[in-house]
């Protein structure tokens, strides 16, 4: 059985709760004083809309999720600046965006050592973090926030406290013995460990570190004792230490970051994820036929993929596209559990009433949707995020439809905190949406991935525009899925043009280049040049 996105609930015809009920009983035009409330700020890694109270997959399962969006203004048509993890981040950090940066991808943040590269990119300018800590807050982090952990770079300008690494001892040896792999970056790393037994199905590529048996693109079910640290996930000992200290009180308002690395793949969670959603009733989402027929070729190239030949042709090569997608689901209803225990600590908390809570995933996540099983394409499914924002004492919720980015955030948050605005910050307070979802801004959302590639969306529009002209358009009102492109259609020559109006007119070289075609190009080029020397794959046809 196939379920298709269109029931996402920017879209969709009925919703779980109405917009209207939401917004009656919501806090629609009230105004906010600025006030140096707490901030719970939760980042979540690889989550698309698969949300319950989204509606987007029909079987998600994500109660607590669900009851902080029925608590916050919901921001259903929300996309990153960049989908992609590092830059992503970095945008909603910095406040600025990757045009400005030259912070395109994972390969610029991958330059070592990288806080040379983050002084000279921001100058004088602080990051979110640093900016509440120099302004009176005690900062505290665990797990993923920047792209490497809890801060890529100024980690003392920005944090009190940090959570220790999650350290795999040898007493864990047996574990991979078995066949698990370590994680990115070796055993000492944190983050992405444990890979399912064997290391995964797919084609072997992407290994995870030296010597390291895990593919990224795969999944499994973990029973406990082959997990380590006595069967504790990493994001179940983020989430602890989280809630240790939402349970203390503080003589400064605090700003308390968690960042949770499910669903990110490898897609393994303790087995009792895995149980709520039986493997033959799984439901995998909509896809039509020929659908990259109208796509130009940069946008085939975006949706090869990191596996040689292209992840969709891997996926169908192993028939692994269910195991993929049950897997997703119970990643992430194994994250919503750990949220769950952070709601519901705060809500019992002396801090429950003068705490603001926000929501946020860095980009989205493909599964099978324009033959992608990744995100780092300019679609919907890699670029639209969920963000909530549930201010202090707010008890009911609203949704807004408006376009909105995570490079929003930051000013966002320093407007309702009552912080000194930062110069540099890019993006536009959220704070008159908080007002009222159904305040019109008219400013669409720039989505970037690769150099002078660029998504342009509005309330209803989505206008891509590649390097070397190629255009998409997409009218979402009866096409949410972003199928049929009607760039080349005479009669929306118009919308074109207005969308076109909103492309960045400076772009800086990614980063550390200085003549972008001499020196090789991007990631794009390199695929382009496969195209070239080999064809374009049929299933891209």
């Amino acid at each position: 059985m196939k379920v298709s996105r269109r029931s996402f609930i920017h879209y969709a015809a009925s919703m779980s709760v109405s917009a209207a009920a939401l917004t009656s009983m919501g806090v629609m035009g009230q105004p906010i004083a600025p006030k140096k409330n707490n901030v719970l700020f939760i980042a979540i890694d690889d989550l698309n809309d698969w949300i319950g109270a989204l509606g987007a997959h029909p079987q998600a399962k994500t109660p607590n999720i669900d009851r902080l969006f029925h608590r916050s203004t919901a921001f259903t048509n929300a996309h990153c600046q960049v989908p992609v993890c590092g830059p992503s981040r970095t945008a909603l950090l910095t406040g600025m965006s990757p045009t400005t940066t030259g912070l395109y991808t994972n390969k610029e943040l991958g330059i070592k050592p990288f806080s040379p590269v983050a002084e000279s990119v921001l100058g004088s300018s602080p990051v979110l973090p640093q900016h509440f800590r120099s302004n009176g807050y005690y900062t505290m982090a665990s797990g993923k926030i920047s792209h490497h952990g809890t801060a890529d770079f100024r980690h003392a300008e920005q944090w009190h406290e940090e959570v220790p690494l999650y350290v795999i001892g040898p007493r864990d040896a047996h574990i991979f013995a078995n066949g698990y792999g370590y994680g990115s970056y070796g055993k000492d790393d944190h983050k992405y460990y444990p890979f399912p037994v064997g290391g995964g199905q797919i084609i072997q590529s992407e290994h995870y570190g030296p010597g390291t048996p895990g593919m990224s693109l795969c999944s499994g079910a973990l029973e406990r004792r082959d997990i380590p640290n006595g069967g504790v996930m990493p994001d179940e000992y983020f989430a602890d230490w989280t809630v240790e200290r939402l349970k203390k009180t503080y003589d400064k308002p605090f700003f308390m970051a968690c960042g949770f690395i499910r669903p990110h793949v490898p897609y393994t969670a303790p087995k009792e994820y895995f149980d709520l959603f039986p493997l033959d009733d799984v439901i995998v989402p909509d896809t039509i036929s020929k659908e990259m027929a109208d796509v130009p070729l940069y946008g085939k190239a975006l949706a090869l993929g990191i596996i040689p030949n292209g992840d969709a042709a891997a996926v169908e090569k192993t028939k692994m596209r269910k195991e993929l997608v049950q897997a997703y689901l119970a990643c992430i209803a194994f994250v919503d559990a750990q949220v769950g225990k952070l709601l519901d600590t705060l809500e019992a908390s002396p801090h429950a009433n003068n705490t603001t809570v926000i929501f946020w995933g860095d980009h989205g996540q493909n599964f099978g949707e324009h033959m992608n099983y990744r995100k780092q394409t300019l679609w919907g499914e890699s670029t639209r995020v969920p963000l909530l924002i549930s201010e202090a004492g707010q008890k009911q919720g609203q949704v807004c439809r408006q376009a909105v980015s995570l490079l929003d955030v930051y000013p966002t948050l320093v407007e309702m905190c009552g912080l000194p605005k930062v110069a540099t910050n890019e993006g536009i307070s959220l704070v008159p949406l908080l007002r009222n979802p159904n305040f019109d801004r008219k400013i669409p959302v720039v989505t970037t991935y690769g150099y002078q590639c660029h998504a342009i969306r509005d309330q209803r529009y989505t206008y891509i525009r590649y390097r070397d002209g190629g255009e998409e358009l997409y009218d979402r009102s009866v096409d949410a899925d972003e199928h049929h492109n009607l760039a080349a259609d005479k009669q929306y020559q118009a919308i074109k043009t207005k969308m076109a109006q909103w492309l960045p007119k400076n772009e800086v070289l990614p980063f550390g280049m200085k003549d972008f075609d001499n020196e090789g190009g991007d990631f794009i080029t390199k695929i382009l040049a496969k195209f070239e020397n080999n064809g374009i794959p049929a299933y891209l046809q």
